[in-house]
């Protein structure tokens, strides 16, 4: 990327975006803005609940992450978002025209093991399945790359950093 761009760590709940958006945006030189942080009290309530949310729970959120993202246009950054729908996309870039997406990929059983073994996080694996049937990945036209998330933090950081240098944008 030869310009500061604004990256949206997307991918299903577990793939590793609280532990690669760091990471990335150390290797990037931009600032990490974590996007479980920018969820009203009452979503954090419902998934705690196992209770998926549903899109008027996650417009206020998608619009918040997108106005952190516009704030670092021209400067860079990384934010984490599930970003499942190309639609939560579209509403991300309405707000924030020049995000470009890092969707961390993996097969469910890696997922699901991961889940178990992190600690003090809110949302159940009993999540997971919808998650998945949620999920459009990146379009053709969609400013973005997919890496897959089997291997290392640092392997997979890796991955990516190389793929947006690879980003024509």
């Amino acid at each position: 990327m030869s310009t500061p761009h604004v990256v949206v760590i997307m991918g299903v709940t577990g793939t590793g975006k609280t532990t690669i958006g760091p990471l990335v945006a150390e290797a990037l030189g931009v600032p990490y803005a974590e996007g479980d942080d920018f969820h009203p009290p009452a979503n954090i309530a419902k998934m705690s609940a196992a209770t998926p949310l549903d899109d008027d729970d996650r417009w206020p959120w998608l619009d918040a992450i997108g106005q952190w993202a516009l704030g670092r246009a021209g400067k860079g950054g990384v934010v984490s978002s599930s970003a499942l729908k190309r639609a939560y996309r579209d509403r991300l870039r309405a707000v924030a025209p020049d995000v470009v997406f890092l969707h961390l990929t993996g097969d469910r059983e890696l997922i699901e093991r991961r889940m178990t073994e992190r600690k003090g996080h809110f949302m159940p694996t009993k999540l997971l399945d919808s998650q998945f049937a949620t999920l459009q990945p990146l379009e053709d036209d969609e400013a973005g790359v997919a890496v897959d998330v089997s291997g290392s933090p640092g392997e997979i950081t890796a991955r990516a950093v190389a793929a947006l240098h690879r980003l024509d944008v």
